[in-house]
Order: structure tokens, then sequence, then C-alpha cells
């Protein structure tokens, strides 16, 4: 059977112990805050970013990973004999997964596949988890791109935004749609959607937001025996919520917290659920 290594981008959001489980590569983007450049996931924590983004002046940006950073990662995996399934956040929002392409083609190797996930966060983190039971099962890097893609129109998300300040700056959302989410406590649910994300519903209030959420789970179903991905970054109220309805569905989840790079856009309070849905 092939060795093969699953690597990733640090915009997949998986938690620690998902990543030491499948000893998944993650190369981190970076952060780029007050004249000082982090490695997401590795120099600085969410709850620090968070904190500098709220006395920052300026808003802050993120660099993908370069094609130098992707050649030397794969180099050293076929080196040691590895094949390489290597899974990247959506060309729509980065240019992380172009870059992963042009590495293996400086490698002039067919022992790499590179994925453009139409995804980001949670989303891309399902379909990594998906590539590394694969691998577990014993299948070789092209039936593992064949089900991946596959799975990619599949994934679903709904999400509840404190605030959409930082997609509207990040220029995820236009300012029009951002203004909407600023009234009367109207929490805005988003989905990443063909690549981009893009508005599903709306509620007022939290207790409606997570309502709102779980109907649109509801709507399509889990597919059977896939796991489910309990998304926020430093909301408690929501995520406290979702959790106990999703244990009363008893779903089969783990829950994770969104990393710098997202962060940036997603800013302080967002909470949702990414999962596959029936079909």
């Amino acid at each position: 059977m092939d060795k093969i290594k699953i690597i990733t981008d640090s915009t997949c959001d998986l938690n620690k112990a998902i990543i030491d489980k499948y000893n998944i590569e993650v190369l981190p983007l970076l952060v780029n805050i007050e004249n000082k450049t982090y490695m997401d996931g590795v120099d600085i924590t969410l709850q620090e970013y968070l904190q500098k983004m709220k006395n920052s002046k300026e808003f802050p940006t993120t660099t993908q990973v370069n094609p130098h950073r992707f050649q030397e990662c794969y180099k050293k995996y076929l080196d040691e004999g590895y094949k390489i399934v290597s899974i990247h956040m959506s060309s729509k929002m980065s240019g992380t997964y172009q870059s992963s392409c042009m590495a293996k083609s400086m490698l002039e190797t067919e022992d790499i596949i590179t994925i453009d996930s139409y995804n980001v966060t949670s989303g891309l983190g399902l379909l990594v988890l998906k590539a590394c039971k694969l691998k577990e099962e014993g299948y070789d890097i092209f039936q593992i791109e064949e089900k991946v893609k596959e799975t990619i129109p599949h994934i679903k998300s709904a999400l509840a935004f404190d605030s959409l300040d930082n997609l509207v700056k990040g220029g995820r959302l236009s300012k029009t749609v951002g203004a909407i989410g600023g009234l009367l406590d109207i929490k805005l649910v988003l989905s990443v959607k063909d690549g981009e994300m893009a508005v599903i519903d709306k509620a007022r209030g939290r207790k409606k937001a997570i309502k709102t959420i779980l109907k649109h789970l509801d709507k399509t179903g889990i597919k059977n025996g896939e796991t489910s991905i309990l998304l926020q970054a430093s909301d408690k109220n929501i995520l406290e919520g979702l959790r106990a309805q999703m244990s009363l569905r008893k779903m089969d989840f783990i829950e994770c917290e969104v990393g710098c790079v997202v962060g940036t856009h997603a800013g302080e309070g967002a909470c949702g659920i990414f999962y596959i849905e029936e079909y």
C-alpha cells in the first residue's frame, strides 16, 4: 500500500487533536498586523490576534502560502517515498491553491494531487478529514481525489455573525449587505457557496439564529456516517446553544475554533455548523 501524506493549509481550522491523530501537514498562511507578520496557528493565538485587531488603526492583511514553501514541503515528502494529496482553500478567496499547482508543476511529478476545495475553514476541514479516513481505508491518491471532489458540492454550512464589519472590510461581503447586519440585532446567516461567502437567511437575536442554523441543517439532513464540525470564533452564547441541540440530535461532531486568517474576516462573535448533506 502506498505511503500517502495529506497536506492542507491553516484555513482548514481543524483542532490539534484531529491534526495529530491523522498526522496532517498544515502549511500556515501569514497574517500581517501592526507592521508584524505572524504564522497562522503558530506564532499567535486567536485571542491575542483579536485583541490586536481591536487596538489596531489599520485592517490587517493575510498572505497566501507561496509556491516555494509548497515546493519545499512536497519535495521533503516525495524524497521520503510518499505520494501526496494536497487540499486547499477556495481559489476564489486566496491564491494558495494556485501556488500548490505551481509547485507540483515545478516538481514534474504525478505523485501529487492538488485539490481546490471551493471552501474555507471547516468546509475545507471536512474534506481534509474525509481524505484522511479514505487513506486509512486503503484508497490510493487518485481514488481519494475522486471521492473528495465528489463530496465538494455537498459541503453545507450555516454561520451566524455578531458583526459583518470585518467581512466587509476584507472584501468578502458588500457594504450594503453588511449594513443590514447592524440593524436591530439582526444576525445574518451566511454560508460558503460556490467558493464564496453568501447570505442564506437572517434572524433577530441569538435564539432565533440558532433555530435558523438548525433549520438549514434539518432541510438537507446529514449524510450517514459523516462527521460534522461545530465552529466558533469567540462566541460562547451561540456555541452553547448549538452544542446542546446537536447533542440532542445525537450528531457525530467535533468542535473547532477559527484560526487567525479566518478570524481576520469573521471577527469576534461567530458560530455555526459545517456538514455533509445527504446525497
